[in-house]
């Protein structure tokens, strides 16, 4: 309710709704607090809408309130501690592992990054940052989700991220897309904007239909057809007894707009590749940009660039780490395979050296109306290997091209493809399907089965799988 109400205030202006939430919110306030009720929430996300009325309000009771609630984790004056399950077994500041419900431990990581960055917390901040660091490079999977285990909706151990039975939440998706956004606000670095993009463009749309009626609670990154992962059935449902993803699906969609672009001082922020036009208020001039693409098919980016006035300022652009090498910012997972095309950008038609700063390409000058930029990310088809310590991963590969993460599913590969063998020396091609999906592109080439028969491999972006019947299905392929 209170997330509602900020979305309402800040759409309309109006405080009819924002009033209820600050009427609830003050009867929580008054209720719990240091000599009051001491017990933390049982499930982490007030502490991110408390902040959201602080931020409506300016109202440091607000924010006060959602740090006690953060606080009273893993101390014990005052309540009985619930354990790991809710991240309630020692201090947020001493955490060093995401451990527990995974939708719970993002909320609360979100709301740290909240705490850490308003008031300047630095114990906040270290702890956001060793947890981030702990899921990045041991608790992620390719596609972007996170939480390992059906049991408890869970974080697994490091390095424990099985396929058939991997969980990956949808609302943990969205949980950790709100995470790495607060991460890149305080940090201002593009490794977090990765993090969100391969999660928002595979693991969390994969949990809606294309017709938008239908959702997955779990998204599974193999199917055998048999193993009813999501929640008792073979593929999306219309709704659950517990509908927290659908709903959450709801209210995430409509918060895309906010990730694309970003400022500070005279640093202009380009994250998402996504058509369409924004007015930013700088802090010397508004700025107008519009984006042409076709991402994220296409690496081909056009961003026009209309100051009101001239002016000298920063555009900042994601140069993501999927086409400098990097499929991931860490080594949990990295590239088979070599690529020697390069990113290229061009100011005005003219061709222009790259500066990096943190992941983003610095282009400072001073800016006219009708300046272009035209940013080239090539988009090759790659495999993508895991660390060797994913035992599930161990002698696989994925593929991938730019953000998406393909799977084999077996409509179309003559109803088998858990028996197909991906050789090192398997050539691959894209190819665009305007019949399918609402249009996607698509990969093919000639693999082996277990036999060493050759046979004809289709694999496709796995946000769109599940829609023709329930089957075999898999993102990771033997190489032998």
């Amino acid at each position: 309710m209170y997330e509602a109400a900020y979305a309402h205030y800040r759409a309309t202006g109006k405080k009819n709704f924002l009033n209820v939430a600050l009427k609830n919110a003050d009867l929580i306030d008054e209720t719990f607090g240091p000599g009051k009720n001491m017990e933390p929430p049982g499930h982490q996300i007030i502490e991110t809408g408390l902040v959201k009325l602080y931020r409506a309000t300016n109202d440091q009771k607000y924010l006060d309130l959602a740090k006690f609630f953060l606080d009273q984790r893993g101390n014990a004056a005052g309540h009985k501690l619930y354990g790991p399950y809710n991240q309630d077994h020692k201090p947020v500041t001493e955490q060093d592992e995401a451990v527990g419900h995974a939708v719970r431990a993002v909320y609360m990581y979100a709301a740290m990054a909240d705490i850490a960055g308003i008031m300047n917390d630095s114990a906040y901040l270290n702890a956001t940052e060793r947890i981030w660091d702990n899921v990045v490079s041991k608790k992620y999977y390719i596609t972007g989700g996170i939480g390992a285990r059906h049991e408890g909706e869970a974080f697994g151990e490091n390095y424990e991220l099985p396929n058939l039975t991997s969980y990956n939440e949808t609302c943990a998706a969205i949980g950790n897309v709100y995470w790495n956004h607060r991460m890149f606000l305080l940090q201002g670095d593009a490794k977090y904007i990765d993090v969100l993009e391969r999660t928002l463009y595979n693991g969390m749309i994969s949990g809606v239909s294309l017709s938008g009626d239908l959702f997955f609670y779990p998204n599974c990154l193999e199917s055998d057809g048999k193993y009813k992962f999501n929640r008792g059935a073979l593929t999306r449902q219309p709704w659950f007894d517990c509908s927290c993803c659908p709903s959450n699906i709801i209210r995430f969609i409509p918060s895309v707009p906010d990730y694309i672009y970003a400022y500070r001082g005279d640093s202009l922020y380009v994250n998402l590749f996504i058509a369409g036009k924004a007015d930013i208020e700088m802090d010397k001039t508004i700025v107008m940009l519009s984006q042409e693409a076709n991402y994220p098919w296409d690496g081909k980016v056009v961003i026009k660039v209309d100051p009101k006035t001239s002016q000298k300022f920063a555009v900042r652009i994601r140069i993501p780490g999927w086409a400098l090498g990097k499929p991931v910012p860490s080594d949990l997972y990295r590239y088979a395979d070599e690529n020697t095309e390069k990113v290229t950008l061009k100011i005005n038609s003219e061709s222009i050296d790259i500066n990096m700063d943190k992941g983003y390409a610095v282009i400072n000058r001073e800016w006219s109306k009708g300046d272009v930029i035209e940013l080239d990310l090539p988009m090759p088809i790659r495999r993508v290997r895991a660390n060797e310590k994913v035992k599930d991963d161990l002698n696989k590969v994925a593929l991938v091209r730019g953000p998406l993460v393909y799977c084999a599913e077996w409509v179309d590969n003559d109803g088998r493809v858990l028996e197909m063998v991906i050789p090192d020396d398997a050539e691959f091609k894209t190819e665009y399907r305007k019949d399918l999906f609402n249009g996607v592109t698509v990969i093919t080439g000639n693999v082996l089965d277990r036999s060493g028969k050759e046979r004809k491999l289709t694999v496709i972006p796995y946000y769109a799988w599940s829609h023709r019947g329930p089957g075999e299905m898999a993102v990771w392929l033997p190489v032998k």
